[in-house]
């Protein structure tokens, strides 16, 4: 079975690798968690252009995968292109479900909901041309959300006020019926999210598209001979308290490795 890369700024891209865990089990993954550069929506897109295509290089070419996952809607706003043309291998990207949300929106109105990074970016807006003009949509960034699904896996409490004050100007107009999940963190919070949101809500994400991509990829591609050993997690400049461990554990990777810079 091939081998994928599976990238983001933290714990985010857990989400997108559980989905394709479920659709190809055998998949080999290495995950990479960019901890010393996030959070990646405070970045401009110089600044992500200048950090990701060759450290997605270094992380490809030392794991020798077959394919990458940037499991970063962020990183993929702003540098697929730059990775892509960085690498010689496919490199699928996470964007947001812009489409699917219009097209099960029963009000005509629905919200992205991703870092400031994602939701500034002309992606979006371009997105909303495409699948949306007809439709309503209600913009809204934030960090505080990452940081807060980044606690939710390292063991602590979620502050469900912030968390509800986060996001209580996506409902100030009371017909807005379904939310883009525009960054993979969120889902790690969908259950607070529905709680401190209105009843109803439509919570769409990217993570079974990209395991639907993903198995094509899979398909189309020549793989090398398998690596043995357990799936990995690289957290690139953080240390790794038991409760992290155990949470990447949860997901499938035995063995997760703290790279500290120096």
């Amino acid at each position: 079975m091939a081998h994928a890369l599976i990238f983001d700024s933290g714990v985010g891209g857990l989400t997108v690798s559980a989905e394709i865990r479920k659709r190809l089990p055998a998949l080999q993954q290495t995950y990479a968690a960019d901890d010393e550069f996030r959070p990646y929506g405070e970045k401009t897109d110089a600044q992500l252009k200048d950090r990701l295509p060759g450290l997605l290089w270094t992380l490809s070419e030392t794991a020798q995968v077959d394919f990458a996952v940037i499991a970063c809607n962020t990183a993929s706003t702003a540098a697929l292109k730059e990775i892509r043309n960085a690498l010689d291998i496919p490199v699928i990207g996470v964007v947001p479900a812009v489409k699917p949300a219009a097209g099960v929106t029963k009000t005509g109105r629905f919200a992205v909901l991703g870092t400031p990074g994602t939701v500034r970016r002309e992606y979006v807006n371009n997105l909303i041309q495409d699948f949306a003009t007809d439709k309503e949509v209600v913009l809204l960034g934030s960090t505080q959300l990452v940081a807060l699904a980044e606690d939710k896996l390292a063991g602590r409490r979620v502050d469900l006020t912030a968390l509800t004050r986060e996001i209580s100007p996506l409902f100030d107009k009371a017909d807005v019926d379904t939310v883009v999940l525009a960054c993979t963190h969120f889902p790690l919070l969908k259950d607070e999210l529905a709680a401190a949101s209105p009843p109803d809500i439509q919570w769409i994400d990217s993570g079974e598209a990209i395991a639907r991509r993903v198995e094509t990829v899979v398909s189309e591609i020549k793989a090398r001979p398998a690596r043995p050993g357990a799936d990995l997690a690289l957290l690139l400049g953080s240390d790794l308290d038991p409760e992290r461990r155990k949470a990447f554990q949860g997901y499938g990777f035995e063995r997760v490795v703290s790279l500290m810079p120096g």
